[in-house]
C-alpha cells in the first residue's frame, strides 16, 4: 500500500466480498451499510462503452464499489473539497485511475462536465433529512452537509438525474422510508418510472430504516415489484447470512 495515499488522522477500511480499500477518517463522513447496499442493489451498465454517474458521492464508496459489476466509465460527483481529495486517494490506492474519475463539484455543475441524455445508470446516497428549522444539525459541517439537504434536495438529485439519463437508463436510489410517498412522487414527476423497490430492516420485529428504489427513466407505468424485504441483524446482533456474504464474500 502506498502511504503517501494515506494522510494523519485516516484509515483504511475494506469491503472484502470485491477487494475494495476505502479510506476513511473519523472527522468526516464514512461510508456505511447503506452504501454497501446500494451497490449490491444496483444493476449497472456492464459494457465498456457505458457511462456511471454516482451523484453525492462522498468519499467514493458506492462508485468503487460498482467497479465489481462493470467495465463502464465511473464519474463521483462530490462538492465536499475533503471527501472528494479521499474518493480521488482511494481511486488510485485501488489502481483505478482509467476507470473512475471525481469531480468535486456542486451537484447543481454536473451538467458542465456530464452531457445530458448521456448516461446508462446513476446512483444516489443523498442527505436524507429535509433541512428544517427545527432540524437538529450535527455541528461537525462535513456530517452535517453529508445528512442534510442543505447543499442539494431530494427535487434537484433527481431532476439531475433524469437529465442526465438516456431514455431507458436506470435510476438507483438509497433513503429513508419516511420519504417514500415523496420519493415515488418526485420520481414519476421527473420521468423515472419506480420498477423495484426493497426494505431494509435492521432486525426482525422492527420498523423499516433503509429503502432501495430503481427507476428507469421513460419506463412505463406500472410493473412496481416489491423485492423480498432485507434484515441486517438477527435476535443477537449478528450479521444475517446474505449481509455477511454481501459484505465479505461467500466463505
Amino acid at each position: 500500500m502506498d502511504k503517501n495515499l494515506v494522510q494523519a488522522n485516516e484509515r483504511v477500511d475494506e469491503l472484502y466480498a470485491n477487494d475494495i480499500k476505502i479510506i476513511q477518517s473519523p472527522e468526516v463522513f464514512s461510508f456505511s451499510l447503506d452504501a454497501v447496499l446500494l451497490a449490491h442493489f444496483a444493476k449497472p451498465y456492464t459494457k465498456a462503452n457505458g457511462r456511471i454517474v454516482d451523484l453525492c458521492a462522498g468519499n467514493g464508496a458506492v462508485g468503487l464499489f460498482l467497479t465489481a459489476k462493470t467495465k463502464a466509465q465511473i464519474n463521483l460527483v462530490e462538492i465536499q473539497p475533503r471527501l472528494a481529495d479521499m474518493a480521488q486517494r482511494s481511486v488510485k490506492l485501488n489502481h483505478l485511475d482509467e476507470q473512475v474519475t471525481v469531480y468535486n463539484i456542486d451537484l447543481k455543475q454536473t451538467n458542465d462536465y456530464l452531457a445530458k441524455d448521456s448516461v446508462d445508470t446513476v446512483t444516489c446516497n443523498p442527505p436524507y433529512f429535509a433541512d428544517l428549522p427545527t432540524s437538529k444539525k450535527n455541528p461537525n459541517q462535513h456530517l452535517m452537509l453529508a445528512r442534510h439537504e442543505i447543499t442539494t434536495t431530494l427535487k434537484e438529485v433527481v431532476a439531475m438525474t433524469s437529465g442526465l439519463l438516456k431514455m431507458g437508463g436506470r435510476f438507483y436510489l438509497v433513503h429513508r422510508p419516511d420519504r417514500f410517498l415523496e420519493i415515488m412522487d418526485v420520481l414519476r414527476a421527473n420521468r423515472l418510472a419506480p420498477k423495484q423497490v426493497q426494505f431494509v430492516y435492521p432486525k426482525a420485529g422492527r420498523e423499516a430504516n433503509m429503502v432501495l428504489i430503481e427507476a428507469i427513466k421513460d419506463g412505463k407505468d406500472g410493473g412496481l415489484r416489491f423485492c423480498e424485504p432485507l434484515t441486517v441483524y438477527d435476535q443477537a446482533g449478528n450479521y444475517q447470512p446474505l449481509i455477511k456474504e454481501i459484505l465479505y464474500g461467500k466463505g
